[in-house]
């Protein structure tokens, strides 16, 4: 039994007391862990609980995608389900989010009767006969990392890429997966600032992704500006169907159809990544991506009949809810969108109620904001380019910070690709 095998162990017995495991994980956070010892590390946190088993015959088409995050990151709602709609299969286990960021299982929460709480049984059902299932972790995924991030989180402990790499990859490997897509956010409202930063991490998990016999990539994105238009938990939910049925922003559908045209070409199912993208993107015009998201939130607790009428689907989402205000926003001079700080606006939604702070604390899932142009729009003096959903009236500091999170230019600006680099 090796050094890192004895660690975790003593990690889930409760053998090693809170101090010994943040001795071990300071001497990792000061002096790195080789490749060998990272895939070492995350194979050992993997198994320390229940790993999930496919049948021989498409255990091979199993994916998932994970991401850091960032203001309107709702990928997995749509990608998900388009891709159990082109053959895969994809038992996404996702979490909860902190801060400004968001997290898939409070959006899909916003969707009344919409249960995350899952059993290993009822997942592999719907996975077997949906294609798909989001819900989130239990107490038998992958309880090494359960104790060592409540660990990392209070001692200052987070930002080390070998233990980065293992809380990640333990969770999402013990899904019994054949492909991974990680989706790095880099930028101002990301949890990497940098290209290199990113990078880094993106070659831990890369080889520590292959090196437990997952074919791995990561893309490389941009998080400065919010993604999509809408940030919010109800609001990307809306969002997020609108992309089903082939209308969303083009930015959030790039995404989508990039990382699903990976995982799969990763599975064998296209000879190229262009080719599968799109397959994908055939899924949300077809409307055969938005028919398994309704089975799948369906099968999750939802009522069918959120899904008849745009009225019910936006009372299903709580934004029929009179106490619910809007307020619009007009540039304040003509001219072309250059930016729009996504750190600033989430941080709003965050003190709006539309975040958390500990994991426990409540959230309010309609609060958000709706943006009604994007970088590269051409504006008129007092023409709307957010609205915001809140409870009562929005503070001056509030209008202030909305106010000056938009920046304008004289000359055009185009509108790029989010994707910096696939590795």
């Amino acid at each position: 039994m090796t050094d890192i095998q004895t660690f975790v162990n003593g990690v889930v017995d409760g053998k090693l007391s809170d101090a010994e495991v943040e001795e071990w994980m300071r001497d990792v956070y000061d002096n790195g862990l080789s490749v060998e010892g990272t895939v070492e590390l995350t194979d050992a946190m993997l198994h320390s609980g229940a790993v999930l088993e496919w049948p021989n015959e498409w255990a091979h088409l199993v994916v998932d995608k994970h991401s850091t995050g960032g203001i309107g990151d709702k990928v997995s709602l749509v990608l998900a389900p388009a891709l159990a709609a082109c053959g895969l299969k994809c038992p996404m286990i996702a979490g909860r989010g902190l801060a400004h960021t968001g997290g898939t299982l409070d959006k899909l929460e916003a969707l009344e009767g919409y249960d995350v709480s899952i059993s290993t049984e009822k997942a592999h059902e719907m996975v077997r006969d949906i294609g798909c299932m989001i819900g989130g972790q239990t107490g038998e995924i992958a309880p090494a990392d359960k104790r060592m991030y409540a660990i990392r989180d209070v001692t200052g402990l987070i930002s080390s890429v070998p233990l980065i790499t293992g809380s990640i990859l333990s969770k999402k490997a013990a899904e019994g997966l054949a492909a991974l897509v990680m989706d790095i956010k880099v930028g101002r409202a990301a949890f990497m600032s940098t290209v290199d930063e990113a990078r880094a991490l993106a070659e831990s998990i890369v080889s520590t992704g292959e090196g437990l016999g997952i074919a791995t990539r990561v893309t490389l994105t941009e998080m400065d500006t919010p993604l999509g238009f809408a940030a919010g938990n109800a609001l990307e939910v809306l969002e997020s169907v609108e992309t089903l049925r082939g209308a969303g922003p083009a930015d959030l559908e790039e995404l989508v159809c990039i990382q699903g045209g990976i995982l799969l070409h990763a599975t064998g199912l296209c000879e190229t990544v262009d080719e599968g993208a799109y397959r994908i993107h055939d899924s949300l015009i077809d409307g055969s991506a938005l028919a398994v998201f309704e089975e799948m939130c369906v099968a999750q607790g939802a009522q069918s009949s959120s899904f008849e009428s745009e009225r019910n689907l936006l009372s299903a989402l709580g934004l029929l809810d009179g106490a619910l205000n809007t307020t619009e926003f007009a540039v304040p001079q003509p001219g072309w969108i250059a930016d729009i700080d996504a750190m600033a606006l989430g941080t709003v939604v965050l003190e709006l109620g539309g975040g958390r702070l500990n994991l426990g604390d409540e959230i309010d899932p309609g609060v958000g904001f709706v943006l009604d142009a994007h970088v590269g729009s051409l504006m008129v003096v007092g023409e709307t380019w957010i609205t915001v959903y809140h409870r009562g009236e929005l503070s001056p500091d509030h209008r202030e910070i909305i106010e000056g999170s938009i920046t304008l230019s004289n000359d055009a600006v185009d509108a790029e690709s989010r994707i910096i680099e696939i590795l």
